[in-house]
């Protein structure tokens, strides 16, 4: 069974973060594990407060799955500390990481700012260019690029300016009524679009966490990043059509949207 790391926030809810992280991998049939980078109190209707792990548990964490199960693809999240993310980058470069997807999450889908200015630098800096691919929404990719995005060819310049300055793959999502449900990918010096439909469903909690749970996912299976982006949108379209509708906020997608077995029932 092939295996994939999250490094990542927790959501008490169960709809984002490693929780959501660990539901996608599954649903993919990839082997989950895990650090935690912080307790986060949060639901659907918002993020009430954060613990952060300290800096030598997380390198402790990180030190046990890679030298145990090493892991085919990481996907990473939150992270909103600049400590926490030195330890992240020192870690997967000494373990050579492969398949690396990073999720570069500043705002939470309820508005709450997830990350400080001195960590958004430190994230630039250090592990931003050790990505295979990036997954930031449009104001994550305005704050990336420094462009301002209110069109298709807004996002086609941010993706273009992140990947070069980074060396790196991105997928510029879209959404925040740009371009619907339509996605840019960036890469040496092209860009292919991947187009959705829109599914009208308020309840979005963790779209992002999912989607890149799912690329590392399909990446940990030998998928090429143009497959793993393909079929990652297409879980993304399933779980938001199954309609699931908890919380009093924007709620969770049904992650296990196609679960079939004797145990379901």
């Amino acid at each position: 069974m092939k295996t994939a790391l999250t490094i990542a926030g927790t959501d008490p809810s169960g709809g984002a973060g490693i929780q959501a992280d660990i539901k996608t991998m599954t649903a993919h049939g990839v082997f989950a594990t895990c650090a935690v980078t912080a307790l986060v109190a949060q639901n659907t209707t918002g993020v009430k407060s954060i613990v952060e792990c300290t800096p030598e548990f997380l390198a402790e964490e990180l030190d046990c799955v890679f030298t145990d199960i090493f892991p085919d693809a990481v996907k990473t999240g939150m992270v909103s500390s600049a400590p926490l993310i030195r330890v992240i980058a020192d870690q997967l470069q000494q373990y050579g990481a492969k398949n690396v997807v990073v999720d570069p999450v500043m705002v939470a889908t309820s508005g709450d700012r997830l990350i400080s200015e001195d960590a958004l630098e430190t994230l630039k800096e250090r592990l931003l260019p050790l990505a295979t691919v990036l997954t930031p929404n449009i104001p994550e990719a305005e704050i990336l690029s420094g462009v301002s995005i209110a069109d298709t060819a807004g996002m086609e310049a941010a993706a273009r300016a992140i990947s070069e300055r980074y060396g790196c793959a991105v997928l510029c999502k879209g959404g925040h009524q740009v371009s619907d449900a339509d996605d840019l990918l960036w890469r040496n010096g092209a860009g292919k679009w991947f187009h959705g439909r829109r599914i009208s469903n308020p309840n979005t909690h963790g779209t992002g966490c999912t989607l890149s749970s799912a690329i590392a996912s399909n990446l940990a299976k030998g998928r090429d990043l143009d497959t793993a982006v393909e079929q990652a949108k297409a879980y993304i379209s399933g779980a938001l059509g199954a309609m699931l509708d908890l919380g009093r906020g924007s709620g969770p997608m049904d992650h296990m949207f196609a679960l079939r077995g004797e145990f379901v029932e």
